[in-house]
C-alpha cells in the first residue's frame, strides 16, 4: 500500500507540536514494520526547508505556506494520483478538503481534537465567532461518512456530535520507557508547566496559580518549559507578580526531549491549565517520569489524567482550585508519591508500536472495504 498523508506541518517544522510527533512516530513505524510500501507526507514549507527529503524512511514533500498548502495539496494529488492507493487527511482545524478531489481512492481522516474554544483564544473578532459557530462545522461536514481516527473518548464524542458515523480511537505513544522507580526530586517544592507559550495553553494561569502556591509554600519554585509568542509577556508578568522572588521562576524556553524529561523527573507536580487537548501527551510523559499532574477538567485532559489516581482534575479556568490541589499534593507526600507510582504504571501501556499497529489495521480495513464496494458508497 502506497499512502499519501497530508498534514499542515512535519516533524522538522519549527512550529511542530504533538500532532507532528504523532504523525512522524506512526509513519516511520508503518514503513518499517507495518507492511506499508511507502508513505509520502505532503506538508507546508518553512524558512530554510528542503522542498523534499526522506526522514526515517518517510518521504516529505513541502510546498506552499501555512495558508496555501491546501491548494498545493490538491495540485500535488492531481499530478500524482496514480502513485498512491490511499489518502490520509490529517486535520488541524482546517482540513485539506480531500473528499472534493479524491474520488478514486479511500480516504481516512485523522483528527486529534476540534478547535472549538481555540477560536476565541487564537483568533480575533469576527473570525473567532465565524470559526466557532460556522467554519469548523462547515469544513468537517464532508467527512461525516469517512472513517476517522482520533486519540481520545472526548474527541470521539465531539466528532459524533457533528454527525461522524465511523470514529476509531487509537492510543497515544511514548518514545521512551517509563521509569521503574520513583526518581530523586528537587529538595525545594517545584511545580512545572510544559507546553507552547500561547493563549490556548494558558501558561498565565500557571503563573497565577503559582502566586497562590507561593503564599502557602514559601520555598516553592516554578519551571516553565516551552516557547511561543507569549514568552515575553510571561516574563514581564512574572517580574511584576514576583519582583523580589524572580529567581524562583525559571522560563527555560525550548529544550531537547532529554532535558524536558529530566526536568519532569525532578519536579513535584505538573500544572496543565489548557483550554482543551486531543489527549494531553505532556501528562502521560510527566507520569512516565514519576510526576503527577493537576489539570483543568477539559476534553483531552480528562482522558489523560485519571482523577485522584494519577493526578487531580479541577474546574476549567479555576486557577485557585489548581493552586489549592497543588498545595495539597506538595504537603501530602504520601498521596503525591501514590499518584506518581500510579502514573508510572499507567504510562507503560502507551507505546508508538501499539499506535502504529492500530493505524495499520484501520488503513488496511479501509482499503479492503473500498475495493469491495462501489465508489458511490463513499461519496459525500
Amino acid at each position: 500500500m502506497r499512502i499519501l498523508w497530508y498534514n499542515w506541518r512535519d516533524i522538522r517544522n519549527p512550529d511542530a507540536g504533538g500532532a507532528e510527533v504523532f504523525t512522524h512516530e506512526v509513519c516511520k513505524r508503518l514503513v518499517k514494520n507495518g507492511g506499508i510500501e511507502s508513505i509520502t507526507l505532503f506538508t507546508a514549507s518553512f524558512d530554510g526547508c528542503k522542498p523534499e527529503e526522506v526522514v526515517d524512511g518517510v518521504r516529505i514533500v513541502r510546498a506552499g505556506s501555512k495558508y496555501s498548502v491546501y491548494k498545493k495539496a490538491k495540485e500535488f494529488y492531481n499530478g500524482n494520483k496514480d502513485s498512491f492507493d490511499l489518502v490520509v487527511d490529517e486535520i488541524n482545524t482546517k482540513p485539506f478538503d480531500t473528499p472534493s478531489f479524491v474520488h478514486d481512492k479511500p480516504i481516512v481522516a485523522l483528527i486529534h481534537q476540534l478547535a472549538r474554544e481555540f477560536w476565541f483564544y487564537e483568533t480575533k473578532f469576527p473570525i473567532n465567532l465565524l470559526g466557532y459557530y460556522f467554519l469548523e462545522k462547515f469544513w468537517l461536514r464532508k467527512y461525516r461518512n469517512i472513517t476517522t481516527v482520533t486519540v481520545s473518548n472526548s474527541s470521539k464524542r465531539d466528532l459524533q456530535d457533528l454527525g461522524f458515523k465511523d470514529v476509531r480511537i487509537v492510543p497515544e505513544g511514548l518514545s521512551f520507557s517509563p521509569l521503574q522507580m520513583l526518581p530523586e526530586i528537587e529538595i525545594k517544592p517545584t511545580v512545572l508547566f510544559v507546553g507552547r507559550l500561547k493563549k490556548a495553553k494558558k501558561p498565565d494561569d500557571a503563573l497565577r496559580a503559582f502566586r497562590i502556591i507561593k503564599d502557602k509554600v514559601p520555598d516553592a519554585r516554578l519551571w516553565i518549559v516551552g516557547s511561543g509568542y507569549m514568552e515575553q509577556e510571561l516574563r514581564q508578568m512574572a517580574q511584576k507578580m514576583f519582583p523580589n522572588e524572580a529567581s524562583d521562576i525559571t522560563i527555560f524556553g525550548n529544550q531537547t526531549t532529554d532535558k524536558k524529561l529530566e526536568l519532569m523527573s525532578r519536579a513535584h507536580v505538573l500544572l496543565v491549565p489548557g483550554v482543551r487537548e486531543g489527549w494531553g501527551l505532556v501528562v502521560t510523559e510527566a507520569n512516565a517520569m514519576g510526576t503527577p499532574a493537576v489539570a483543568y477538567d477539559v476534553p483531552g485532559l480528562r482522558d489523560s489524567v485519571i482523577n485522584e489516581v494519577t493526578g487531580k482534575l479541577v474546574t476549567r479556568d479555576d486557577h485557585l482550585g489548581m493552586a489549592i490541589e497543588t498545595i495539597n499534593l506538595l504537603k501530602d507526600h504520601i498521596r503525591r508519591k501514590t499518584y506518581a507510582k500510579n502514573g508510572m504504571e499507567n504510562a507503560k501501556q502507551f507505546k508508538w508500536e501499539t499506535t502504529a499497529s492500530h493505524i495499520a489495521e484501520i488503513l488496511g480495513q479501509c482499503r479492503v472495504t473500498y475495493s469491495g464496494a462501489s465508489k458511490e458508497q463513499f461519496a459525500t
